[in-house]
């Protein structure tokens, strides 16, 4: 099974905090730390540490955070050959505050993330030929995003797209999406709803995205857990229950491991069953990529739940 994502690489600059602080107000934090991340990249790693076989594209800067961007991926056995570097252009850059309950705040220096063309995915996805899913979130051009989709879709590849930064998308993308994968926040901002705080206001969003074309819609809520949606299916999956230390890679274990119970052939329920409880266990630790759980602590953390139950 081959999963090709084509996203973001940032390093991840993080300082734990007391709290988020408002506007105008400073506060003294605690440990600052650096981590590699990246939408894209932790999708990348999530996948291939759930055990498939993952291609990136992607594009750093011609700098230290880019060159440690690509060893960190090799390391992890993804293929790195369609990572461009760029001359002039600096590798991404997350600022993320992280308080006491694992809630963030992300703000992004894109860089280097802005520069892959459509031409360039189009290239790499020829030289890759044949895969099984296609993982993108919303970090890179929307023209790169439409091609890769493009031809994935024409190829019989699933779309999983993670649209995120929240923005609103044109139905011609999103008829090519085979799921798509908001938080509450992006599923809000999509539909044109104000917020999504009850059962009824996600049915009402998930209902407008149906009508654009979306074929399946996962939308992830935090520690009230997601709900799947179809033209026929609605189904709730509540969250496992965990003590929350950083949040930052949760949405980007679940896609990744979406897409990896997918790539073997699992329904969407069960495959997001087996994606919820590796982001569940990701949220237990610091740090994005390093948060990222291995295919065994998955299936051990599902199987003790099961026997507990």
């Amino acid at each position: 099974m081959k999963i090709v994502v084509v996203g973001s690489l940032n390093m991840d600059l993080v300082v734990r905090i007391p709290k988020i602080p408002r506007p105008g107000e400073t506060l003294l934090g605690g440990v600052f730390k650096t981590f590699p991340g990246g939408k894209g990249a932790n999708q990348a790693v999530a996948a291939a540490r759930l055990g498939a076989s993952v291609v990136m594209i992607g594009c750093v800067g011609k700098d230290a955070f880019g060159r440690e961007m690509r060893e960190t991926l090799k390391n992890e056995k993804i293929d790195t050959a369609h990572i461009l570097v760029h001359p002039k252009s600096a590798t991404g850059v997350a600022l993320i505050q992280v308080d006491t309950s694992g809630q963030n705040s992300i703000a992004v220096a894109s860089g280097a993330n802005f520069e892959l063309t459509a031409d360039d995915v189009e290239k790499a996805l020829q030289a890759i030929g044949e895969f099984n899913v296609l993982v993108m979130p919303l970090e890179t051009p929307l023209e790169t995003i439409y091609a890769a989709a493009r031809i994935a879709s024409k190829h019989g590849a699933k779309v999983l797209l993670n649209p995120a930064p929240a923005q609103v998308l044109k139905q011609d993308l999103l008829e090519l999406v085979d799921v798509l994968l908001p938080n509450e926040y992006e599923a809000a901002l999509m539909a044109g709803i104000p917020s999504l705080q009850s059962v009824a206001e996600v049915r009402n969003a998930a209902a407008k995205l149906l009508s654009l074309g979306v074929k399946n819609l996962i939308v992830t809520m935090g520690s009230r857990g997601a709900m799947l949606f179809d033209q026929k299916m609605e189904l709730q999956l509540p969250a496992c229950s965990v003590q929350a230390v950083d949040t930052t890679a949760a949405g980007d274990c679940f896609v990744g491991a979406l897409a990896v119970g997918l790539c073997e052939g699992k329904s969407i329920t069960a495959a997001a069953e087996f994606a919820s409880a590796a982001a569940a266990i990701s949220v237990t630790r610091d740090g994005a990529q390093p948060s990222l759980p291995h295919r065994e602590e998955v299936i051990r953390f599902m199987n003790e739940r099961s026997n507990s139950e």
